[in-house]
């Protein structure tokens, strides 16, 4: 810990390329665990998938890595699953099928999956899972195994390639994401999807879009919240131009429901609109001061966050 005012070396870390460029870097490394297990538990809903998570929060037992995916991917990961290449495991998958959807009730096209990975030594992890499971099953969800952890992380790997596999069928599509309060976590799902259908709706789209999405990071009081969507292009003008409006009246809806610009993404150029009202104008003016002090010719001219900063922040790309 030092005290020496504000942290000059976290002012250049996020600048997003506009005051220089990093040439030197002292890495930290770990010992890799002795072991590591994923897991998956489902859930009937998103709601309780969400109050699951928070509870994991609060009782800080998050794992090296817990994620919640809701029913659109957890159902693209199963259109993705391998065919059994026995009759004897596609009996098996029947009866786990029947076990979860008509002993416990839950509905198919409402499903949640949590998946996760722990690390540690074999006995912490084991302690780690039981807890897990028993916060679970508080919010009714059940333990669905390894397999269908390992496989949810594989569709997280392999999604950006499937966005550019899908252009070739004129199909666009991109992600984006937010940190949100807990308390807000489920109607900035609800409202983000419905703003996204609403928004199709207006721009006259006729193909149905995908909106999905996944919570997956977890903190104290809030949430990193990730988006997928896409639609049919085929028939639709000026793509792009139709992708970014959409995609800001999402974004409208998360600042209207307190989440945060940008999680991990950035601001860059497309999202520098919404700067303003969201460090104020005396932190643009810091910003801008910075970046004329530091580069006063704009020799980082990538014109993200605040441009050269002397002519304001520029106008929405």
């Amino acid at each position: 810990r030092v005290s020496m005012g504000p942290d000059v070396q976290h002012v250049i870390l996020g600048s997003e390329g506009t005051l220089g460029v990093i040439t030197e870097a002292v890495l930290k490394i770990r010992f890799l665990p002795p072991a590591q297990k994923y897991g998956s538990i489902i859930f009937p809903d998103l709601q309780s998938g969400v109050n699951f998570m928070w509870q994991v929060a609060k009782e800080k037992c998050a794992p090296a890595s817990i994620r919640l995916v809701d029913n659109e991917q957890f159902q693209f990961g199963m259109a993705l699953k391998p065919a059994k290449s026995s009759s004897f495991a596609s009996f098996v998958d029947s009866l786990k099928k029947i076990y979860v959807t008509k002993w416990h009730g839950f509905e198919p096209m409402k499903m949640t999956v949590a998946t996760m990975v722990m690390e540690g030594k074999p006995e912490e992890i084991a302690a780690q899972h039981r807890k897990l499971i028993q916060l679970a099953s508080q919010h009714r969800g059940l333990d669905a195994g390894a397999e269908n952890g390992h496989r949810g992380y594989f569709l997280t790997f392999m999604i950006a390639y499937l966005r550019d596999f899908s252009m070739t069928f004129n199909y666009i599509a991109e992600s984006f994401e937010t940190t949100v309060p807990w308390s807000n976590v489920y109607l900035v799902c609800e409202g983000v999807k419905r703003r996204v259908y609403e928004s199709c709706k207006e721009l006259g789209i006729k193909s149905e879009p995908l909106v999905s999405c996944r919570v997956t990071q977890v903190y104290d009081n809030a949430a990193c919240v990730y988006f997928y969507f896409g639609f049919g292009m085929r028939g639709v003008a000026d793509p792009p131009a139709a992708f970014t409006k959409i995609e800001n009246a999402a974004r409208d809806e998360i600042l209207a429901l307190g989440g945060t610009l940008s999680h991990h993404h950035g601001v860059g150029k497309h999202r520098q609109q919404y700067l303003k009202d969201q460090v104020s104008h005396g932190g643009i003016a810091m910003l801008a001061g910075v970046k004329k002090a530091v580069d006063p010719k704009n020799i980082f001219g990538s014109g993200n966050l605040v441009g050269d900063g002397h002519s304001g922040v520029p106008v929405h790309h």
